[in-house]
């Protein structure tokens, strides 16, 4: 594969309105997808969507605007989860489908992450030739002219077409009456979908994160601030908390005690729940390099084999399609149902954790008790540059340090960020203090090495 320019781990990401995140990228990507996507005489189709940040505007019409100026028509839907946007590219019978959205990100930030006809983010050579079409002269494009330019159209009911697929994931026998239930939206792409979902199913429902302004998004809730999810669910008496990231394709829950329960603790529960029922393809979990050492652990007991890949939902589905297996996700929330989602979704994640929760009449407290986490520490920063990292003498010293201090008990994860100018360091062994003094060595080693920035 060649150098990316544009494209990372997950679509295009930067602070909005500044390269690569600009008007004019946005512009050059409508026009890209819309060329490949494009077949002899039939006019692309792309859907369009988006979650709330104020950038969203400005770079949706620029996107609209490149794709029609090459006589593919536009369907936009409006403020939706990424995942719902990848099951209306399928079910609408898309060629394309446009998220524009930072997922988890500052509202400064925006990003665009494309999904193919099936429903599925590109493979890198698809990525690849969109960089190539976008790198070209306007001037050498295929412009349409006259009636031949596209058409774009809003469409009003997306949101519930995407929550008329989510309700049939929860078991016909199942209803939420009587459950209490607080969801934090984020301030984000659910905050319209969740509430409505979830009420309708019968919940007695407490939100947080449901009034959008455009600069709110992820602002001290959602799935990276999970402080007031819990505070909400002690105060309230619920029986479980739900947390959403800004575009939703991510999910971390909060018991009846007001304890959080992550990614790692989820995909084992329900990996549980599926080998049990013979629903887990090949009796096998894929998620990453950072879930926790436990994880593998519960899963072994059990007689379920765990595949680790690099970090990033689209390695894990990547991954679960090369080797016909139907689950996985990361520690972060990303949980991976490939029966029911061809992404990471959170509101499918959150309704099979229900669906578990109902048919084992358990706490949640109870079902996700079975995984005894081994310590591990997560550090990130901001970086002034990112060279490869076997290149800093000073970072690779302290790694093989680490390692070998730690031994066959622990592990040490060292990358940049695919999303964001930052570098994370995980550390596990089962000695607390041990893993947090080798994490703080190998990023104060990145301090010498590369040096820091507050962004």
């Amino acid at each position: 594969m060649g150098t990316r320019k544009y494209f990372g781990t997950d679509g295009i990401r930067g602070e909005a309105n500044r390269m690569p995140m600009s008007v004019e990228t946005a512009m050059q990507l409508g026009r890209a997808v819309a060329l490949v996507f494009s077949r002899d005489t039939h006019r692309a189709r792309v859907l369009v969507g988006k979650d709330t940040r104020l950038s969203g505007y400005m770079l949706e019409a620029a996107l609209i605007a490149g794709i029609t100026s090459t006589g593919a028509d536009v369907t936009m839907l409006g403020p939706l989860p990424t995942p719902g946007i990848a099951f209306l590219t399928q079910s609408m019978r898309a060629d394309a489908g446009i998220v524009l959205s930072a997922s988890h990100n500052a509202f400064q930030d925006n990003g665009l992450k494309v999904f193919g006809r099936d429903g599925f983010k590109l493979p890198d050579a698809v990525e690849m030739r969109l960089e190539e079409v976008m790198e070209r002269d306007p001037a050498s494009l295929p412009l349409a002219v006259g009636a031949d330019i596209g058409r774009a159209r809003r469409i009003e009911d997306a949101a519930g077409r995407y929550i008329t697929h989510l309700k049939t994931l929860l078991r016909a026998e199942y209803d939420l009456e009587g459950l209490k239930i607080v969801v934090d939206c984020a301030n984000g792409a659910a905050y319209n979908v969740a509430p409505t979902l979830l009420r309708e199913l019968g919940a007695d429902l407490t939100t947080i994160g449901v009034s959008p302004n455009g600069v709110n998004i992820n602002d001290g809730c959602g799935s990276l601030h999970t402080d007031l999810l819990a505070a909400k669910v002690k105060e309230v008496g619920a029986d479980i908390g739900i947390a959403l990231d800004g575009d939703a394709d991510r999910v971390i829950l909060c018991d009846e005690k007001g304890d959080i329960v992550d990614g790692d603790a989820l995909l084992g529960m329900c990996a549980l729940e599926m080998k049990d029922t013979n629903s887990l393809a090949h009796d096998t979990v894929v998620a990453t390099v950072m879930s926790n050492m436990g994880l593998g652990r519960m899963l072994q007991r059990e007689g379920i084999t765990l595949e680790r890949t690099a970090v990033g939902d689209r390695y894990v589905v990547e991954r679960m399609r090369a080797g016909g297996f139907n689950f996985g996700g990361e520690q972060s929330g990303h949980l991976v149902f490939l029966d029911h989602a061809t992404t990471g979704d959170g509101l499918v994640g959150a309704l099979q954790s229900l669906n578990l929760m109902l048919s084992r009449q358990r706490p949640l407290s109870e079902l996700a008790s079975g995984m005894q986490r081994v310590p591990q520490v997560l550090e990130s920063r901001y970086v002034l540059s990112r060279p490869p990292i076997d290149s800093l003498s000073t970072v690779t010293a302290r790694i093989r340090d680490a390692r070998k201090e730690l031994g066959e008990d622990g592990r040490v994860v060292v990358r940049y960020s695919g999303t964001e100018a930052k570098v994370r360091v995980m550390v596990e062994g089962e000695d607390a203090p041990m893993t947090e003094r080798l994490c703080e060595s190998i990023m104060d080693a990145f301090g010498v090495d590369v040096g820091f920035t507050e962004k």
